[in-house]
Formats: C-alpha cells, sequence, structure tokens
C-alpha cells in the first residue's frame, strides 16, 4: 500500500499503526539485504512513535494525513542519541544531540521513523555504489547499482521495506535512485525545506526531497516535512498544459532503453491532451561547465580538512572527486556562481511560456557493480552520464519530479520554475495518471 492509502487506513480505524510498525519491523529483520539497505533499523524510537499515534487516532486526533505511517530516512539526517555517519568512515560513530529539522516537524506530524539507509560516501556520486559500507541493491537488476546518493532510500522503498523514503537531492540523489528503482522522486526547491541538521555535501545545492511510490505521496511527505496543507491535487488535468522537451544536453549520448522509456512516455502526455514541443537553450550547455566549479570547490572546501586527515578511510573514487575541487580558486568559485545567475536569468525567459520542461532522468540505465569496480574509465563516464541530467535542475534552482516510465529503471522528469512545487504536484499527479 502507498503511504497515503496507509494513512486513510488508519483514519478509518482499520489499520493500527503499532501492528504497521510491528509489520514492518519484520519485514526488515527478516529480509535477506537488510543490511545492503539499511544503515540501523531505530525499534525503540519507531515502536514508541508508533504507539503515539495509535493513542491519537483513537482519540481523533490524528496530525495530518501521515500519522502513524513508518519511513525510513537516508543516513544523513541527524537522528538524536543515534550515530548519523553519511555512508563515511570519516564519520563513524558522529552522533548528534538533536533531531535534523525536517526530521524533527515530520515528527511531531507523526511520521514513524523506521531507521536509517545506506547511501553513497558523504552524497557525492550518483551511482549508490559505496564499498565502504553498503551498496544497496537495485529493484530490476542484480547486478546493477541502484542510483544515489539516496541508495538506501530508494531500495527499502522499492522492497517493500518502508512505504517511502526521504532523501537528499544536490545533483540527482533523489532523481536517480527514484527512476532506477521505478519511484516517484521530488526535488524540492532550495531552501524549500531547512536543511538544519542534515550533513552537508554543497549547501548552495543541498535540498531535501521523498521518495514514494505515487505523486500523492510525494506530496503529502512534503507538506508532513513543513508541517503545512498539502497540494491539492483534485481535478488536474493535462488538457492545456504546454511542456518543452529539452533538446539541449539532455539528449546527448541517451542510450536505447532511456530514449525508447522517454519518448512513449512523452507521446502518452500528448495523447492526455498536452502540447508538447521541441526546444533548445543553448546558453544551458555554459552552465553545465560551470559544474566542476561549483560542486566541487564547495564539496572540498567543506570537506577538505576532514579528509586530508584520514584519506585513506575513502573510496579512491570519491577521494579524488573530492580532491578534484581544490584546484579552483576563490575567484573562480565567484565569477561561476555570477555567471550562474545570469545564465538562470536566460533560462528562466527562454521557459517561461511552458508549465513544464521534460528530460529524461537518466541518459543511461543502472551500470553494473562489478564493473564500476574494475573498469575506472566505465566508472567515470557512467557516474557523470548518471547525474547529467539531473544535475540541470539543481544548476538552474528548480524544482523536480521524476516519474516511472514503460521501459524498467527509465524515468522522465518534469521541471518546473523554483518554489513551483504544488503547480508541479498537480502536473505530475496528471503525468502519472497518463504514463500508467
Amino acid at each position: 500500500m502507498t503511504a497515503a492509502q496507509l494513512g486513510a487506513e488508519i483514519e478509518a480505524g482499520r489499520i493500527n499503526p503499532v501492528e504497521l510498525c510491528e509489520m514492518q519491523l519484520d519485514a526488515i529483520d527478516g529480509h535477506p539485504m537488510r543490511d545492503r539497505i539499511y544503515a540501523r533499523v531505530m525499534p525503540n524510537r519507531s515502536r514508541a512513535e508508533a504507539m503515539a499515534a495509535t493513542a491519537r487516532a483513537k482519540a481523533g486526533q490524528r496530525r495530518g494525513p501521515l500519522d502513524g505511517v513508518p519511513v525510513s530516512w537516508k543516513d544523513l539526517f541527524d537522528t538524536a542519541g543515534r550515530p548519523t555517519e553519511s555512508g563515511s568512515a570519516l564519520l563513524r560513530g558522529r552522533t548528534p544531540e538533536a533531531d535534523a529539522e525536517v526530521l524533527r516537524v515530520a515528527t511531531l506530524q507523526g511520521l514513524v521513523c523506521l531507521g536509517k539507509t545506506h547511501m553513497s560516501e558523504l552524497a557525492f556520486s550518483g551511482l549508490g555504489l559505496n564499498p565502504v559500507t553498503a551498496t544497496p541493491p537495485c529493484i530490476n537488476d542484480d547486478a546493477a547499482v541502484p542510483g544515489g546518493s539516496s541508495s538506501g532510500a530508494a531500495a527499502s522503498v522499492a522492497f517493500g521495506l518502508a512505504p517511502a523514503a526521504i532523501g537528499s537531492d544536490t545533483g540527482g540523489s533523489v532523481r536517480i535512485p527514484a527512476a532506477w528503482n521505478d519511484l516517484v522522486g521530488l526535488k524540492t526547491t532550495l531552501g524549500r525545506l531547512p536543511t538544519k541538521g542534515v550533513v552537508p555535501l554543497c549547501e548552495m545545492f543541498d535540498t531535501v526531497g521523498p521518495l514514494a511510490r505515487t505523486v500523492e505521496d510525494c506530496a503529502l511527505l512534503l507538506a508532513t516535512m513543513e508541517g503545512t496543507a498539502p497540494a491539492d491535487l483534485r481535478g488536474n488535468s493535462l488538457g492545456g498544459a504546454r511542456f518543452m522537451v529539452l533538446e539541449t544536453v539532455a539528449l546527448d549520448d541517451i542510450r536505447a532503453r532511456p530514449a525508447r522509456g522517454f519518448e512513449d512516455a512523452v507521446a502518452r502526455l500528448a495523447r492526455a491532451g498536452a502540447r508538447i514541443e521541441r526546444g533548445v537553450v543553448p546558453e544551458l550547455a555554459e552552465a553545465m561547465a560551470l559544474a566542476p566549479i561549483l560542486f566541487t570547490a564547495e564539496a572540498y572546501g567543506i570537506w577538505g580538512k576532514v579528509i586530508e586527515a584520514a584519506p585513506e578511510k575513502m573510496f579512491p573514487r570519491i577521494l579524488e572527486r573530492f580532491r578534484s575541487g581544490a584546484h579552483f580558486t576563490a575567484s573562480d568559485y565567484v565569477a561561476g556562481w555570477r555567471r550562474l545567475h545570469a545564465l538562470r536569468a536566460i533560462w528562466e525567459s527562454a521557459t517561461a511560456g511552458f508549465d513544464a520542461v521534460l528530460v529524461p532522468t537518466a541518459p543511461i540505465v543502472p551500470p553494473n557493480t562489478t564493473r564500476l569496480m574494475t573498469d575506472d574509465a566505465y566508472y567515470v563516464t557512467e557516474n557523470l552520464l548518471a547525474l547529467r541530467n539531473t544535475r540541470i535542475g539543481n544548476l538552474m534552482g528548480l524544482c523536480a519530479l521524476t516519474l516511472p516510465t514503460s521501459e524498467p529503471s527509465c524515468g522522465i522528469s518534469l521541471m518546473c520554475s523554483p518554489l513551483q512545487e504544488e503547480r508541479l504536484l498537480r502536473l505530475g499527479a496528471a503525468a502519472e495518471r497518463a504514463l500508467q
């Protein structure tokens, strides 16, 4: 059942949150890949929260539509008194005193925290490969990586070990694992959800977002983490919607299956009433070229001293990626950001007449885990391609939603202007119906 369905059943008195929690904990404990998905399960906390949700339900005092629904949290959200290690041996044993702000609010709204899921090391990879801690499985290919960096978050939902999950997205870390595991993933606008208590990668790009089975679940989870009313998805339609299929960068070197899934999805949206146009934003290529400066320089600026104190603890390819940020100067970084702001204005002007911009969520399917570990060239190529299309949304400061297509592990993304999550979710709900 979806998170929304579970919440409705709790409201109707047909599901008891304590029994739901115990059933979910049993499923986690009995699953053969539990330790590849969860970094740590938190049964004491989840049971206490479920008991409180049960009491509220019996008293008619539920705090929201997801009160009593259990979810998983990526292991970069601080949990009071329990380790938060961000997938890295560098942070082993790091135990915060307070919950991350979004977790605190979500708990007050009644979400039940099942535990913390594995992730790419310090969130700096779109593949989900992490030989330091664990590499979670991909639902469609046992031999492939699941996508990252919210890898365990996606696996927890795809394998039935959580109804929904909360992850983070700096360059695609919600959308890639969601797409590769046939889920819905929402990248929120920078600043829409607080990142206090979230282990950072690049604070100028870090965002929080849900991974779930439906757009409705994502809408409810966003509202729950904000403590606000959810977007009204009733009466949504694609009739009259105008979409741009972005041809700049996003379709370059696309593999056969993602291309097939994307074009089929676009055709279905058109049949549902959307007006489809194809367009280019040539300046986007310049923005993409700024990514190595803006992402890696900030990431190394945040983590450089910690890394260089014990570099042997890191997966060498992630270490190398962090260290590449050490070569940029402050003037490079400032000039890069000044230019990006100008390019964002050009993007806004070029796309202003459209309700959303469409891209394949990733131009590749999940790469083979063994080959990634043994073939350096393959690792570099696949890692860069995995994040290329999703990074457009981060660079342009957009909100974005990925939906499954007819091809397994191939998603289509809708991107909207900053802080337009409610409009995006309404469009996404109508698109979801057309794609099914």
